[in-house]
C-alpha cells in the first residue's frame, strides 16, 4: 500500500468516526494523545487494512491483540465490542459522564479499557462544556 492511500485511508476513518473514538465516543479534540487508526482484528491475527477492519481509537492502548475480554460480573469471555459490527448504543450507554456497559460485551470493554477513570470523566466534563457531548449522549 502507497503512503497517499494509506493517507486516505487514515482520513476515510477519522472522518467516518466524526473525529470521536470508536469505542468510548470522546472528542479527540480535547485529549492528550492523538488518535490513531486501530485494526478492529489485529494484524497479527491476519486483520486486513481494509477500512471495515479500522477504527479512530484513543482509548484502545490496553487492547493490545486481544480479540475478546472477561465480562468482569461472569469472567466468561467475549468478544471484544466491534464497532463495525455492533451498534454502540445496543452495548453502551452514559450515566451522567460515567459509560456504563449494557451487555457483557459492553461491561468488558468498559473495565478492559479503563473508560470511566478520574482523567476520562474529566474530559468528559469539559467536552461537555466545550458542547463535544459524546454523540448518543442526548438521547440518553
Amino acid at each position: 500500500m502507497t503512503e497517499s492511500s494509506w493517507a486516505e485511508i487514515v482520513r476515510l476513518v477519522e472522518a467516518r468516526a466524526g473525529g470521536c473514538c470508536e469505542y468510548c465516543r470522546m472528542h479527540q479534540d480535547l485529549q492528550g494523545a492523538t488518535f490513531h487508526v486501530e485494526h478492529i482484528i489485529p494484524s497479527s491475527a491476519k486483520g486486513s487494512d481494509n477500512p471495515d477492519n479500522l477504527a479512530w481509537a484513543g482509548c484502545d492502548l490496553h487492547k493490545s491483540n486481544r480479540q475478546q475480554l472477561p465480562d468482569p460480573e461472569t469472567g466468561a469471555a467475549v468478544p471484544l465490542f466491534n464497532p463495525r459490527q455492533h451498534v454502540w448504543s445496543d452495548h453502551l450507554h452514559w450515566n451522567g459522564h460515567l459509560l456504563v456497559g449494557r451487555t457483557p460485551i459492553g461491561r468488558a470493554l468498559v473495565a478492559a479499557f479503563d473508560l470511566n477513570s478520574t482523567r476520562r470523566q474529566r474530559i468528559r466534563q469539559a467536552e461537555e462544556s466545550f458542547d463535544l457531548v459524546p454523540p448518543d449522549a442526548e438521547q440518553e
